[in-house]
């Protein structure tokens, strides 16, 4: 039986991918379950339309993501943390003090987009990653300065 795929199924293919299975594991597995629909005309448009949906809110996040990251280029981020002898860090510069940062700076972004390599535990300039969306990275410096 030919099938049309709307969820990804690993080991068999992502969505729109028409693939032939047992009659069985389509009727008992995969339809009930919301994973593939008979391949049929009407079937294959709708996924189709589905797809170019999504194609099109992609492509709209990504400009939004273009905008913000031309906001971020060359931003030196200043965060003030508890320092210790020798210029260690009490804990270390999280994520989520980096994006309240950018939030007072008036630029909002998801902590989870914060991308530490490693965690920051000394005073000075650091490098940071931005994931804005899966094809738009942004670097910004943060500098860590004693507080008080």
């Amino acid at each position: 039986m030919k099938v049309v795929l709307i969820k990804e199924l690993e080991g068999y293919g992502n969505v729109g991918t028409v693939i032939n299975v047992k009659d069985g594991f389509a009727r008992n597995y995969l339809i009930p379950r919301g994973i593939a629909l008979p391949a049929t005309e009407p079937n294959l448009k709708h996924v189709q339309s589905i797809l170019s949906q999504k194609q099109r809110k992609l492509q709209k996040g990504k400009e939004k993501a273009l905008a913000l990251a031309k906001k971020l280029e060359g931003l030196v981020l200043e965060v003030k943390h508890q320092v210790g002898e020798k210029g260690k860090l009490y804990g270390s510069v999280t994520s989520a003090e980096i994006a309240k940062a950018l939030a007072e700076k008036g630029i909002e972004i998801d902590r989870k987009k914060v991308a530490l390599a490693k965690p920051i535990r000394d005073v000075g300039i650091h490098t940071v990653s931005i994931k804005l969306h899966p094809e738009v990275e942004v670097q910004i410096k943060v500098d860590v300065q004693p507080q008080g």
